[in-house]
């Protein structure tokens, strides 16, 4: 089969097609043909010597991505869940090694979910780390009520575009911080407010928030709890430089969360269930084909994404 593989953390010089054979799946995996892949901002940090390149570098070859829809082909001995023929998407073994960058994948059938009948493969595919990212800190931190105000940061971007949607759902009020040529997307997923950031710092125009969703991180926390209301929750992804979060917002009386997304199946199927009803739904910014890789994680590299990124085989 064909895969990309990493020879070496740094530039994308370093992701190299190569020919490897198709993978064997384990007692309670499935085998699973893919037929698109979604990158996200962890997989240009992970492939330059970050984020999960720690883990990643003990295994050779490496092979980047978490985040595939596609057909099965085969199973384990001890897999139950799904039929050869079925089509599934996930977000594979995160954190760890999801070898997604690949033709096919050997996946736990526990960490994936029947794709709706009724959205493309490039949809599913996006739908997977960034959709789960927003549904877990959802489900779990911040516990929407509605006319509860959130304030999400960089709101145009993979996360921030399925954030929007889920807080739209729960009956959230939302302010959106994204650059102004984000504004008519942001306002169309159902933001209520947007700040463009790069004019306006949004500390001059909210006060009063319940909740404070970033992606961002940095001096962005501190900024982000001078606006929140007494006893208020931020929660700030690693990816964005979330050290100190939780002790700053604790000296202010408030709470704040780190959080990093983990492979989930029962979460997927909730997904599944979001984007089959039209509660959400994946923008694809752009789509590549797969042996363009790198010409996709240089798109990312510019920090100017709107919504996702796919490659389809």
């Amino acid at each position: 089969m064909k895969a990309i593989i990493l020879k070496g953390f740094g530039g994308v010089e370093n992701l190299i097609m190569a020919d490897l054979p198709v993978p064997e799946p384990g007692d309670k995996e499935v085998l699973v043909g893919v037929r698109a892949i979604s990158i996200n901002p962890v997989d240009i940090k992970t492939r330059s010597g970050k984020s999960q390149a720690e883990v990643l570098k003990k295994y050779d070859p490496v092979i980047l991505g978490w985040d595939i829809s596609g057909v099965v082909a085969g199973k384990g001995k001890s897999a139950t869940s799904f039929r050869e023929g079925d089509e599934v998407f996930g977000m594979i073994n995160f954190p760890g090694h999801g070898k997604a960058y690949a033709e096919f994948v050997a996946a736990p059938e526990s960490q994936l979910a029947l794709k709706p009948s009724n959205i493309s493969h490039s949809e599913a595919a996006a739908g997977t780390l960034a959709a789960l990212t927003a549904w877990q800190i959802f489900k779990d931190l911040i516990k929407l009520q509605p006319g509860d105000r959130i304030l999400i940061h960089a709101a145009g971007g993979g996360v921030g575009h399925y954030a929007i949607q889920m807080a739209r759902h729960f009956g959230a009020r939302v302010t959106a911080t994204a650059s102004s040529e984000k504004k008519d997307f942001v306002l169309k997923l159902g933001a209520d407010e947007h700040i463009d950031y790069t004019k306006l710092r949004f500390e001059d125009s909210v006060h009063d928030m319940d909740f404070v969703f970033d992606g961002i991180g940095g001096e962005y926390i501190s900024r982000s709890l001078n606006v929140l209301k007494p006893g208020g929750t931020i929660v700030s992804l690693p990816s964005g430089g979330s050290a100190g979060v939780v002790e700053k917002a604790g000296e202010k009386g408030m709470k704040g969360y780190t959080f990093l997304v983990r492979s989930n199946g029962s979460d997927m199927k909730e997904i599944a269930g979001m984007l089959e009803a039209g509660i959400i739904k994946s923008y694809i910014s752009a789509v590549y084909p797969f042996d363009d890789m790198q010409s996709a994680h240089r798109h990312i590299e510019t920090g100017r994404t709107m919504g996702k990124i796919v490659l389809t085989l």
